[in-house]
């Protein structure tokens, strides 16, 4: 049975991920900072946000831990995933932005494909679709 393609309409389509230093655009919908630290070199009123969600980023000990550890990408990630579930309301609440806009999780790390954004997002949209919303 072939997959249906994506539908871009759907919530869970509408998560995205895109590293802070890169330009703002009226594309990126809600800019969420999910970071625990402030990026260096940001401005505060060129970040163009809609909130920095510091409370849904990877604790302190885990952020410093994957720090000391970038190689262990899936067992960051599984601790994160954990870390996720310990906060339904977070979670909730995001999942309630990407219903109705497009929501972009920034990010400050250089590695565009191993960072908290990324587990974030995959995060949300399982979340989605497990609430048939995705």
């Amino acid at each position: 049975m072939p997959t249906r393609p994506p539908d871009p309409d759907a919530p869970a389509e509408r998560i995205r991920v895109k590293r802070i230093y890169r330009a703002a655009r009226a594309s990126d919908g809600k800019r969420i900072l999910v970071d625990r630290l402030w990026p260096r070199g940001v401005a505060k009123d060129r970040a163009r946000l809609f909130g920095w969600w510091k409370d849904i980023a990877p604790s302190e000990e885990l952020r410093q831990w994957f720090h000391a550890n970038s190689g262990q990408w899936q067992e960051f990630s599984s601790r994160y995933q954990a870390e996720l579930s310990e906060h339904d309301d977070l979670v909730s609440d995001l999942a309630k932005h990407a219903r109705h806009d497009v929501v972009t999780l920034l990010y400050a790390s250089k590695d565009e494909t191993h960072n908290n954004a990324i587990v974030l997002q995959d995060y949300l949209r399982r979340w989605l679709e497990e609430e048939g919303q995705g």
